[in-house]
């Protein structure tokens, strides 16, 4: 009987292909200057959270996100504003991209401001919380999102201007700026970094990323331990191939037509796939979730 049952209901769940707009390659491109611009890709990543229903999980929550003028930080900044919260969002100088994200996170009837700037500068890093504060009366959440990468074939090949920048930007950034929030964060607040699926796995050409985004998970389970008594709690995301900006203007074009097709879906993914790991962690449904990393990589097996 039970066999009977399942072959019945088996085609109910086979009927269609799993997110059938998805194409399972790129066409060939490059972008010649990070991190890039979404209005120069080909297909333009699905970053606008479209098909995303809020339900209030983040009323009236302040956060901050960088990264946020496209890709994963316009989907998180949008996902956010559709469940409730205000944004400021900060970024290197992409503005036409930021400008658009503000006119999204706006469409929703929440406010959105945004800052430009090298948060690899302890100053600007500062600023920018310091703004929203000013703008919005309160932080809740901060989003840790903003990076870079640069291959290179051998480690001989990663000078230290190279190693500084990747760092500076990955890592220094991310700690002035969560740095900066702490005076303003309270209990029930929330950090949220971003990692990568190279920080489990490595990768082999991207050895200096992948660096970072190890430290990034060390930062992330070490500062959870130190502000657990105020009630505050810190979490990553570890992305694996994700179709943004960042990707045609690291790579060229063969590796950006091939990019992602070698996770068990069989494709990269997309920014709004990854951006409701960050509104989980950002809401009370996360409540008893600190120093932890969530996977959204496409099927690839990883610890941590």
């Amino acid at each position: 009987m039970a066999c009977r049952v399942l072959k019945a209901v088996y085609p109910l769940f086979h009927s269609e292909p799993a997110m059938p707009d998805q194409p399972q390659q790129q066409p060939p491109q490059h972008q010649d200057r990070q991190p890039g611009t979404e209005g120069d890709m080909t297909p333009h990543p699905r970053a606008e959270m479209e098909d995303y229903v809020g339900s209030g999980k983040l009323t009236d929550k302040v956060a901050i996100v960088t990264g946020g003028d496209s890709g994963i930080g316009r989907a998180v900044a949008i996902g956010f504003a559709k469940e409730g919260a205000d944004v400021l969002i900060a970024y290197l100088d992409e503005h036409d991209d930021a400008n658009q994200t503000c006119r999204l996170v706006r469409a929703t009837g929440r406010r959105c401001e945004a800052i430009a700037g090298d948060l690899g500068d302890e100053a600007h890093a500062r600023a920018v919380v310091t703004q929203a504060a000013a703008m919005f009366g309160k932080i809740d959440i901060v989003v840790s999102n903003a990076a870079e990468q640069h291959p290179q074939q051998s480690l001989a090949d990663i000078d230290a201007a190279q190693l500084e920048r990747t760092f500076r930007t990955n890592v220094f950034a991310m700690f002035y700026l969560i740095r900066a929030a702490l005076p303003h964060l309270h209990e029930g607040a929330r950090i949220i970094t971003t990692t990568s699926v190279t920080a489990f796995r490595g990768s082999g050409h991207l050895v200096d990323y992948a660096a970072t985004k190890g430290a990034i998970v060390a930062f992330t389970r070490s500062l959870a331990q130190q502000v657990a008594e105020k009630g505050i709690l810190v979490n990553a995301v570890a992305p694996g191939p994700i179709w943004t900006p960042l990707i045609p203007s690291t790579f060229d074009a063969e590796h950006v037509a091939k990019f992602g097709s070698k996770e068990p879906l069989g494709r990269a993914g997309q920014p709004d796939e990854v951006a409701p790991c960050y509104i989980f962690l950002a809401s009370a449904d996360a409540s008893y979730m600190t120093g932890q990393t969530l996977h959204p990589n496409g099927g690839e097996i990883v610890n941590g």
